[in-house]
């Protein structure tokens, strides 16, 4: 007979601030838990120790997540801790559930049907004001809508709501306001339900029907929240008709990682939990076991200067695992220069060892995806697009394509320049001058953009190209881009990218204009919450992270852009991408191997100043000196040694035997502060070998 699997107690092998949310009484409890913290384990835990304590029976819970995929990862660790029994749904599939028991009671007769693609009765109530009903314009009708009721405005109240949050809509708001108001109706007369309706329905419930209310909240006695800093009005409304009176509520967040405002979502209700229950406990998870110190170094330089009520209560996490290498940051000329140096990169990660799922390539906006879909193709590294279509089987790109091929026999001979004829053929499939409001019209514009730029990249090469050498381009690399789908590289959008992880990962594309995004400049809570995506970006990376921008769109362009600002203060100053270290202009010469003459490409590779390929001249004892006379440091000051130097350093100090502070400031890690501190003695080392015995 096989002995029975004991599951570990909940409070085992949790670290002193884990334990306390694990163990902190009933009642509110609120877990400020930052990236890579280990708040799934902690609020599984905390729930298996409720229940192994008898503060409540398993079926008593209610715990509520905003995926699915989460809601089913905590089912397991439940599972797995042998507590069955507790209810991890999202809100939806909560509400849902609860309205289908209460409906005969509440509304009587038979629950109204979900709606199958509300698209379709927006597009009615459209037509009856006139408004767009193209499929991006009812996408971005539809998608307002439903942040309307995500955040409680009425058709009545829209207008006012959004003059007052200066919010971009999708048309003028008199008019989106109309579109909403038929919508309802239509809906209401068919007698259909959208998921908004789920909550709406089932908070009234809860509200209004004493006996319902009753019969719940006997049935559900504590309640677990993740991910609080993206509820909704909405969401929180439902969440207070289910508590009632009571306060049995742990909920768990990060203010830092509010990345959803545009959809109603907002960390107000993470923030005043302290104000609305005096007496809870909270209790903040610093400690990242995800990444490398160097990664949370980057984190918490670039949330630092975070400005707000948000950056307030921010978290300043702390390294648990071993030292990683230094993020990696470069400056490129145009895009496909910085995608092929990414992808070249990724080659030899893969080759290597590096399993390709465990890379990913993350972006701003969708349609920067395809020079590095045709980058990774180049090199033959398989790569899979998360969260959105590859880009040439977007439907705004079939069309322009389409377009494009129509166009070409009636502009042959033409004298318009290319770039010229792809913008006046694009302009009647969706390219205008200016970006729309609508965020899928946004979107497909970016798209079309794009399909320009490559036009532009084509003239760099081939002056002479015409509108059917273009679209016979296009169709070329429509055909190359899409490989057999298979496990590899992820490209993802920022926010797609969310509560996912990697080994190493490439942030690319960050000039402003694209993070911050244009159209939140000017409006300071916009361009906070862009600084949180850069942060939910850099948090994605376990051992190895990579920053990179571009100067210009397309080779040979003009190099106007610049880095975004949010990379100020988090570049090195002795780094060679820093122009305050080299002193150079955005023009400036790269710096080349000193073996090959090579261009240098990479963190380690400058900090050597050689490829990582070239020979190295390492004098190993002096390592050895430099390495002893490190120790000794790290222990009288009391901290790691990677905190005095890098190994990399050290052994380009190795390598180059500077003679000099000039010399010795020249390598990457050794800045103004390290070389008053340090400088006279590795100076003395690499002078006299006896300086270390004395």
């Amino acid at each position: 007979m096989s002995a029975r699997l004991v599951p570990d107690a909940p409070e085992s092998g949790l670290d002193d601030e884990q334990l306390a949310a694990v163990t902190a009484p009933r009642g509110p409890v609120c877990v400020l838990a930052g990236a890579g913290t280990g708040k799934t384990r902690t609020i599984t835990r905390r729930i298996a120790h409720l229940a192994r304590t008898g503060h409540v029976a398993p079926g008593q819970v209610l715990a509520v997540t905003f995926t699915a995929r989460a809601a089913g990862e905590m089912r397991t660790r439940l599972r797995a801790l042998g507590v069955a029994g507790v209810q991890a749904r999202t809100f939806h599939a909560a509400a849902l559930r609860q309205l289908r028991y209460f409906w005969p009671r509440v509304v009587g007769g038979d629950q109204w049907q979900l709606v199958e693609g509300k698209v379709r009765i927006v597009g009615q109530a459209a037509a009856r004001v006139k408004a767009g009903t193209d499929a991006a314009s009812l996408r971005d009708l539809a998608g307002e809508i439903e942040w309307a009721k995500a955040s409680l405005v009425t058709p009545d109240g829209y207008a006012a709501a959004v003059a007052k949050l200066r919010r971009d809509t999708p048309g003028p708001a008199e008019q989106v306001a109309a579109v909403y108001a038929g919508y309802e109706e239509l809906k209401n007369r068919a007698e259909l339900l959208d998921f908004d309706d789920l909550l709406l329905h089932t908070a009234a419930a809860l509200e209004e029907h004493g006996p319902v209310a009753e019969e719940f909240r006997d049935r559900y006695r504590c309640f677990v929240v993740d991910e609080y800093q993206d509820v909704t009005p909405l969401q929180q409304r439902v969440l207070d008709a289910w508590l009632g009176e009571r306060d049995d509520l742990t909920v768990v967040g990060d203010a830092n990682q509010t990345i959803y405002t545009f959809a109603g979502a907002s960390p107000r209700y993470l923030l005043d939990f302290p104000r609305r229950f005096p007496e809870a406990a909270v209790v903040r998870l610093q400690r990242d076991y995800r990444s490398t110190p160097q990664v949370v170094s980057a984190a918490n330089t670039l949330i630092g200067s975070a400005r707000g009520r948000v950056a307030g209560t921010r978290l300043r996490l702390i390294g648990q695992l071993p030292p990683g290498p230094e993020p990696d940051f470069a400056e490129h000329d145009d895009e496909p220069a910085e995608a092929a140096a990414v992808a070249a990169q990724i080659k030899r990660l893969v080759a290597d060892g590096t399993p390709a799922a465990e890379i990913a390539v993350l972006f701003r906006i969708n349609a920067q995806s395809e020079v590095y879909e045709q980058a990774l193709t180049d090199v033959g590294v398989p790569y899979q697009v998360r969260g959105g279509e590859r880009f040439f089987s977007r439907p705004e790109v079939r069309r322009a394509m389409t377009a494009l091929r129509v166009a070409a026999p009636a502009r042959a001979g033409d004298d318009v320049p290319l770039v010229d004829a792809v913008r006046a053929i694009l302009a009647p499939v969706g390219l205008t001058a200016e970006p729309p409001g609508g965020a899928t019209q946004r979107a497909q514009w970016e798209s079309l953009l794009a399909i320009v730029e490559l036009a532009e990249e084509l003239v760099a090469v081939e002056p002479e190209a015409d509108v059917r050498r273009f679209a016979a381009e296009l169709e070329t690399r429509a055909d190359a881009a899409h490989p057999p789908t298979v496990q590899g590289v992820t490209l993802a959008s920022l926010h797609a990218a969310k509560g996912l992880e990697w080994d190493v990962v490439f942030l690319v594309g960050l000039v402003d204009g694209t993070l911050p995004i244009q159209h939140a400049d000017g409006d300071d809570e916009a361009i906070e919450e862009e600084r949180r995506l850069l942060y939910v970006g850099i948090t994605r990376a376990r051992r190895r992270l990579a920053l990179s921008w571009a100067l210009s769109r397309q080779p040979g362009g003009p190099r106007r852009r610049r880095r975004s600002r949010f990379l100020y203060g988090l570049i090195p100053e002795e780094h060679s991408a820093s122009r305050i270290a080299n002193g150079s202009s955005r023009g400036g010469p790269r710096p080349r191997c000193r073996v090959c003459g090579s261009p240098l490409m990479g963190a380690d590779a400058l900090k050597m100043r050689r490829c990582a390929e070239c020979p190295s001249d390492v004098d190993v004892e002096l390592l050895d000196r430099l390495r002893g006379w490190r120790s000794v440091e790290a222990r009288e000051q009391q901290v790691p040694a990677y905190v005095v130097f890098t190994d990399a350093t050290l052994t380009a100090i190795a390598e180059q035997r500077p003679t000099d502070n000039a010399a010795l400031v020249r390598i990457p890690g050794i800045g103004a502060r390290k070389l008053d501190r340090y400088g006279p003695a590795v100076l003395a080392l690499v002078a006299d070998p006896d300086v270390a015995d004395s």
